[in-house]
Formats: C-alpha cells, structure tokens, sequence
C-alpha cells in the first residue's frame, strides 16, 4: 500500500486543480477584433448559414462604441481597396476557421441550453450574441488548453519524473503568455492550437524511435489532428517540418539496411497522413473560395510575409517585444533541449527544428512581427510542449544539484514576473501594450503591482469587467 502511494503520479491532478482555482478570474467576452473574426465564422454558419459577416461586425462595433471604443469598427468595417472583397462583396475574415469548429460542441450545448431555459419561461436572447454562447466558446479554451497541459505533461514524463514534470508544465503555463490567454484574452486560437499540437506530438512521440512500425490509423489521426492545426493557426503547419524530417530519417535507414520491401509500407502510410492533412483542411479553402473569390487568403494577410524573416532574432531577443524577455521561462525551457538531447538527441533535435520554424514564420511577418498590442509574443504560444519538455530535462539535472527548493523559488519568481507583467499590461501600466517599459520595471513590478492589486481587489474579485477597454462582458 504505502510503495503504491509512493508511485502515484499527483501531477495530473494538480494540474487539473490550478486549472479549476483559475476559473474565478476569468473573463469570457468577445471585444478585440480578433476575437470577433474568430467568434464571427462559428455565430455567423450556425445562426445565418452563410459566411457573410455584417451583422456579427456590426453587433461587436456597437459594443465596442457604447464605451467610445472605435477599434472592431475600425478593423472590420472600414472600407479600403480590399475590404469589401470587390470580387465577392464580402467583408474579409483574416482569422482561420479551426477555432470556430474547435468552439463547436460547446457553442451547440449552449444554444441547446437556452432553448430549454426559456421552454421553461427565461427570456435569453436565442441569437448567438447573448452571455450564455460567449461562455461557452470561452469555457471550450480553458478546456483546451487544461486538456493540452495534461497531455504536455505526459510528454515531460517520458523523461522526468512525476514532480519534475509537473513543475515544468505549471511555471511555463503560468509563467508564459498561455495562461492570459486562456482566462483573460479567452476567444482566441491559442487554447485550442495548444491543445492540437500537444495531442499531435503525443500521439507521434508515442511511437518515436519505431516510426516505420506506426500503424495506418495512427497516421489518420495524425492527418486530421495536422488538418485541424492548420486552420486553426496556419503558421502550425510548418510544424509537419518535424514528422517530416523523421520521415527522411526513416527512408535513410531503410535504404541504408537494404530492407527495401518496408519502403513501399511506409510510403503508403505516409501518403494516406498527407491527404488527410489535406481533406481536413478542405474547409478552410472554402472559407477562403467564398470571401475572397479564390482558395487563398485575403491580400492583407499575404502581403505581410517577407520570407526571408528579417526578424527572426527580434522574435526572440527585442528589448520591446521579444519572447525572451517577456517571459524567460521560455528561454530557459529552450536551452533544456540540450540536456533533453542527452537522453535522445534525435527527438531533441527535432523539436528544435519546430521552434526555429516557428520563430522564422513569425520574423516573417514585416510590419507586425512586434504584435504590438498583445501581451507577449503570443505567436509562441503553441511551442508550450517543447518548452516544457526542454525545462523538465533541465530540472531533471539541477534536481539533485541544488535540490527541490532553489528550483521551486525560481518556479514562483518565472510566475511572479508574468503575473506582474499581466497586472501591469491590463490595469496599472497600459503604456506596456507596446513594448516593455525597462525604466523602473522593478519598482513596478515589486512595488506598484502589489499596491495596486490590494487596492483593487474588491474590483479584480467581483467587478473585473469595470477594469476592461470597453466593459463589454
């Protein structure tokens, strides 16, 4: 009895415990225009059956003005060259369809759930617009995301042990940009990109090391889950660079060894992975056939891209915006790849190429790879399992270097820092919304936020609303 007490893994359930205890302090609204573009496609298929996204723009502008906030009317309905699209006369969308599908089940309960409060007298608005949907949708990221940590977890265990890995996987997440956007900024596509790509990396690192032995069903799932990535975040599909290179390694081996009979197997099982990938992102072409004319995203977003990533270094490193500075977790998480390469340098590498596709595709972006306005470089958001996997490797050696609590210090410093950085950037110093203000930085975060929070803390517990841009919640 007590040697199975020992071997039990706890981490999961803490895990799930912080997940829940940060319910509280959530703020389910839909009120940036990029949570509207998101929101619009799920509200605008089910109620209206069509792609055509006037009324959702115009409801969320109104939100928006009655706090004397231009910003959804300025993004959206602003007329210029491409916008009504002059092929389709459609108001452009620039975000993906996956979250919208991701949201699905949840947005569906909801709508299910006000027919039957008001089949028993309530008077909810049964429009898509009214509280009950925009929870919902907000709840499905919190799930998302608690379900991708559970499984980032698992993958940190594979090379750690139960208290290891569970520090890891709760400082990134809460020491990083993931958890303001799963319970402050909850409508955007992070959660749910989270959560694809940790079920994809654990459902390909499942079978590492004996790739060409992965089962047909196995790759099919790999498709759909690869599809959903993909409209979901389209950046993520650069994130098939890592099978990919397994592959390459794979048919190396096997033309190396002569077993030339395995070639056609594996061939076949990668293929049927290739056009799953390709049929589940069928509706995104859609999408993009009806608003713009052509399967192919709106001009604004194509024109963006300078392919050779002038600031990929930027991404990283900017005093201002860089991901680095924004929350160090994460570098630390990176550099724990190397000691991760100690126990399978394969695997490490691998992982590796994913980061530096990512950071390419974001230094891409010419004119808005600051993301001036987010909080943080939030375009990292889906490397999560990587980084965590990289912290718990290096833990794993610190552990019985320095023991359990210089390690659990520096776990709470990573959150503090994030947690100030959050308080500053929503109530106490907006001016961070552009960039990292370096000029007394200390005092605000060890002195102002704390002051500030006990201050408002009445308003941070019950009225978090009133704290926001537009109050629109």
């Amino acid at each position: 009895m007590l040697l199975r007490l020992k071997d039990r893994a706890y981490g999961p359930w803490i895990i799930l415990a912080v997940c829940l205890l940060l319910l509280p302090i959530s703020l389910p609204r839909v009120a940036l225009s990029d949570e509207v573009q998101y929101y619009a496609y799920l509200r605008s298929v089910y109620f209206d059956r069509d792609l055509d996204f006037q009324n959702e723009y115009l409801y969320f502008a109104e939100q928006g003005r009655q706090f004397g906030d231009e910003a959804v009317a300025n993004a959206l309905l602003r007329e210029d060259a491409v916008n009504p699209n002059p092929t389709t006369g459609l108001l452009r969308n620039v975000a993906p369809v996956g979250s919208a599908i991701m949201w699905a089940p949840g947005f569906v309960l909801a709508d299910l759930a006000v027919v039957l409060a008001n089949a028993f007298g309530a008077s909810i608005p049964r429009d898509g617009f009214s509280r009950p949907y925009i929870v919902a949708v907000s709840l499905m990221t919190v799930l998302y995301t608690c379900l991708g940590l559970q499984l980032t977890y698992r993958l940190a265990r594979r090379y750690s042990d139960d208290v290891v890995a569970t520090i890891a996987t709760l400082t990134v997440f809460l020491a990083s940009p993931l958890v303001f956007y799963t319970y402050i900024a909850m409508v955007w596509s992070h959660g749910p990109g989270f959560f694809l790509w940790s079920l994809f990396l654990y459902l390909w690192i499942d079978a590492w090391g004996k790739g060409e032995q992965r089962s047909l069903g196995r790759w099919l799932a790999l498709g759909v889950i690869g599809g959903l990535m993909v409209i979901t975040r389209e950046q993520l599909g650069l994130l098939m660079l890592v099978p990919a290179l397994e592959a390459l390694g794979l048919y190396w081996r096997l033309l190396r060894e002569r077993r030339f009979a395995a070639v056609p197997g594996l061939l076949g099982r990668h293929v049927a992975f290739l056009l799953t990938l390709v049929l589940t992102v069928t509706p995104q072409l859609v999408a993009y056939q009806i608003l713009n004319g052509r399967p192919g995203p709106s001009a604004t977003v194509a024109g963006k891209l300078d392919w050779t990533s002038p600031n990929f270094f930027n991404t990283l490193f900017d005093p201002g915006r860089g991901a680095f500075l924004w929350a160090p977790v994460l570098a630390l998480g990176l550099l724990g790849l190397i000691w991760l390469a100690r126990q399978d340098r394969g695997l490490a590498l691998l992982l590796l190429a994913g980061f530096l596709a990512q950071t390419y595709i974001n230094g891409a972006f010419g004119t808005t790879w600051h993301l001036r306005g987010a909080f943080g470089f939030r375009r990292l958001i889906e490397m999560t399992p990587i980084f965590v996997m990289g912290l718990a490797a290096l833990l794993m050696w610190l552990r019985p270097r320095i023991g359990l609590g210089p390690i659990l210090l520096g776990a709470a410093l990573l959150i503090y820092w994030n947690v100030g950085l959050i308080a500053q950037w929503t109530i106490i110093r907006p001016a961070l919304r552009r960039e990292l203000i370096w000029s007394d930085m200390l005092y605000y975060q060890f002195v102002e936020v704390p002051r500030q929070i006990v201050d408002r803390l009445g308003a941070l517990l019950f009225d978090r609303c009133r704290l926001t841009t537009n109050q629109t919640c």
